[in-house]
């Protein structure tokens, strides 16, 4: 084979070319590899699953970390005035006092001392506030869920706040944007918050009668020219504040398949909150602060241009709204679930679709079940992501071998992010057993100390294992080899899943 003089420079160039390409792949993966570790600061099971995507896939993998590997963190990441900000923190720490010297309610009420250092820790960790007047009914089911929900709104005579994870464009979808657009057009006051990848489907001509009618509509974390670079860090929380007066907060986002219509899924088991009272202000709260969060200018919608709640609530629940977003330093969500976990005295019951726990839930359910404390476990057996499926199963597996009871959900998709300690207080929200909800996504759970609340969800809990199956450990080691395979890497991957 001849080669005239050009073509040996032509290949010599392609050489260099490729050569430099190398280096500058090598020297940005070095530096991105730098960063994940010494600048950003992850866990160490996050920081090495993230080391071995760079590792084996070099290019693709430094595009991977731009869509969904780049951390979130600020000090005023909501643009929080100084002066809001002084008037929280004196609200919080008046509370923090009363906490210490169990002091008025915080000195009478049963569970609220008993579970003072959880309240404690949600005081100072998270600032969530213990509102204390409240009503809270526990709703199952989707279609409850929503005829009331539609009510609640026909009935609203000031403003409607509506924040969904995913509102899809189908009847569902259709049917509240329509309800929306009827009462904006009464002259009430109607914001609509979605996130921008939860709800891609969406487009804005989709709500041209609601906007034309007055009301007002924002995507989270919109896309840029079709692109989105935090496809990781979405808005997963789910709320409607109607008048200061009602408050809804659970795990129902909007679509025909929350009613259980969709074949694909089956029924649709699921948990929401309707609140009245004192909790409907920091629900609000924090409605407020995602909607001005949504604003791509520094113009934001003041306090005063909202309704809060008015006293009037005689009933006495206790509430805390604790939230947890990937701006935050700690880990509020699951530090919460861990407490709680480490309180109980004789039983824990949860309720997650995704059980891919770190380190530190496991060993806290670990020690828990050695210290007599029986863990039930209720898991879907009907997976909407495989890999997080597959990684459910390992982890629950492993709880198994400790004597937790765990139950696969087999008639429909399981979807509650509920934990219930000793009966007696309840976390219902938005908040999977992951590291997307513990770390990435932004969350909101409602903490209720209230013996009847969490009666409800444990008797829900009782009447779904008519639709359960036990997972025991024969049943989990006489899985085939593929599926074994499917595991170890689903486990591999978890921490990034």
């Amino acid at each position: 084979m001849n080669l005239t003089t050009g073509g040996v420079k032509r290949m010599i160039a392609l050489e260099s070319i490729v050569t430099i390409a190398g280096f500058v792949l090598f020297a940005l993966n070095l530096i991105l590899a730098a960063t994940i570790i010494f600048v950003e600061k992850r866990d160490i099971g996050t920081t090495w699953a993230w080391l071995f995507v760079l590792m084996f896939l070099p290019l693709i993998g430094f595009l991977i970390y731009l869509f969904f590997g780049r951390s979130m963190q600020s000090d005023n990441f909501y643009r929080v005035l100084d002066e809001e900000r002084a008037a929280h923190s004196a609200r919080i720490a008046i509370q923090q006092d009363l906490v210490a010297r169990k002091a008025g309610v915080f000195g009478t009420h049963p569970l609220l001392k008993k579970y003072s250092q959880l309240l404690k820790m949600n005081l100072t960790s998270t600032n969530a506030l213990v509102s204390f007047e409240n009503a809270a009914s526990v709703i199952h089911d989707g279609e409850q869920k929503f005829q009331r929900l539609m009510q609640d709104i026909s009935d609203a005579k000031k403003e409607i706040n509506v924040q969904y994870y995913i509102l899809q464009n189908d009847a569902l979808g259709t049917a509240l944007v329509d309800k929306l657009t009827e009462k904006a057009n009464e002259g009430i006051k109607v914001r609509l918050l979605y996130d921008a990848v939860g709800s891609r489907g969406l487009a804005r001509y989709d709500f041209s009668r609601f906007t034309a009618s007055g009301g007002e509509v924002k995507s989270f974390f919109p896309s840029t020219l079709g692109i989105n670079f935090r496809v990781n860090n979405r808005n997963h929380r789910k709320l409607c504040i109607i008048d200061g007066a009602i408050g809804y907060v659970g795990g129902f986002n909007v679509g025909t398949e929350y009613l259980g219509t969709d074949p694909k899924f089956g029924y649709w088991r699921d948990v929401h909150l309707r609140f009245e009272g004192e909790v409907i202000d920091q629900l609000l709260e924090r409605f407020l602060l995602d909607w001005n969060r949504s604003v791509p200018t520094k113009v934001i919608e003041s306090r005063s241009a909202f309704e809060w709640h008015s006293p009037g609530t005689r009933s006495l629940t206790p509430v805390q709204i604790v939230t947890s977003g990937p701006n935050s330093s700690t880990e509020h969500s699951k530090n919460m679930l861990i407490k709680m976990i480490s309180a109980a005295k004789s039983s824990i019951y949860i309720q997650s679709p995704y059980f891919i726990p770190d380190a530190s839930f496991l060993d806290a359910c670990r020690i828990a079940l050695l210290s007599g404390v029986e863990i039930n476990l209720m898991i879907p057996n009907k997976p909407d992501h495989i890999f997080v499926y597959w990684a459910t199963f390992a982890n629950a597996a492993e709880l198994v071998r400790y004597g937790a009871n765990v139950y696969t959900y087999e008639s429909g998709f399981l979807h509650a992010k509920t934990l219930v300690v000793d009966e007696e207080v309840a976390s219902i929200g938005t908040v999977n057993i992951d590291a997307r909800s513990f770390r990435l996504n932004f969350e909101i759970s409602a903490l209720v100390y209230d013996a009847e609340v969490a009666r409800s969800v444990t008797e829900a809990f009782r009447k779904d294992l008519a639709d359960c199956e036990l997972l025991t450990l024969e049943r989990y080691e006489s899985r085939p080899h593929w599926i074994r395979f499917k595991e170890s890497i689903a486990r591999l991957l978890s921490p990034i899943l």
